[in-house]
């Protein structure tokens, strides 16, 4: 459950091309439910710079990188701990079983974001299937409308060729390929805000609870001491609403998270 996603319009190109590729369809709050399978998007063009991975869904996961399954770390003032790069992760093969999954991650790589930090969002979320609306937050990403316009708005605007990948109006809450360029723009925001606070290389875990909580909470989460009670950060509508007692500590909170995602924890939100 979205709780704490924040709602504002970014100004400039991003604007500019996000008004453009979502015309003048249904609200893009509207509730919306996809008949038959996920929309399929081929890939338009890469981001310069950026390698090419040609993903075959279903395939074994063709990145390397960090295995470690304990990955994580225990908390503290700049983080959850000791980073590791981009790479393998279980979330990310996940994610890649799912028919939309290389497409979603060719996305990440397009703004640089890590596949398999988009893919532990998924795997959070809904475990990677296009789940309906719960609340007000749809799909794959569980994203509210707000954060998912928002999301829309910051991966336009690092690769404006995004824009023709994605499913025009309320509708494309709902695509789970449209939401994966949504959600790797949330977590390109997480990113920066957390960097901004102090956090050196925010890992997957510190971009946890910036998705889950918003912001405010997400940052304080994430340079919380482990002993710290979520109840210090989050509402009772919150805590309720994620299934988080009023005694669980941050500790506790980020314990879990680890065994949802997996290895996926420790790496950086960023390739």
């Amino acid at each position: 459950m979205r709780i704490g996603q924040k709602w504002y319009l970014r100004s400039g190109i991003a604007l500019g091309v996000l008004a453009s590729a979502l015309g003048g369809g249904v609200p893009a709050w509207a509730q919306v439910t996809l008949n038959g399978p996920p929309i399929q998007v081929t890939p338009y063009v890469s981001e310069p710079g950026v390698p090419t991975v040609t993903i075959t869904p279903g395939s074994t996961n063709p990145l390397g990188g960090d295995t470690d399954p304990n990955g994580g770390g225990a908390g503290g003032s700049t983080g959850t701990g000791t980073s590791t790069s981009a790479g393998s992760s279980d979330a990310l093969n996940t994610l890649l079983a799912q028919s939309w999954g290389a497409t979603a991650v060719s996305e990440a790589e397009a703004v640089g974001v890590n596949p398999s930090a988009l893919a532990a969002t998924c795997v959070a979320e809904s475990g990677c299937t296009n789940a309906g609306t719960n609340g007000t937050a749809t799909g794959a990403f569980q994203m509210q409308p707000a954060a998912f316009q928002d999301g829309l708005a910051t991966a336009l605007a690092a690769d404006p060729a995004l824009a023709s990948q994605i499913v025009q109006g309320s509708a494309g809450q709902s695509d789970p390929t449209t939401e994966a360029i949504a959600a790797s723009g949330y977590l390109m925001q997480a990113n920066t805000a957390l960097t901004s606070a102090g956090v050196t290389n925010p890992t997957v875990l510190d971009a946890r609870a910036y998705y889950n909580f918003g912001p405010n909470a997400g940052v304080q989460i994430a340079q919380a001491p482990p002993t710290a009670l979520m109840s210090d950060y989050i509402s009772s509508a919150a805590l309720s609403g994620n299934n988080i007692s009023a005694t669980e500590t941050v500790a506790q909170w980020q314990s879990s998270v680890s065994s949802k995602i997996g290895n996926a924890a420790s790496q950086t939100v960023l390739s």
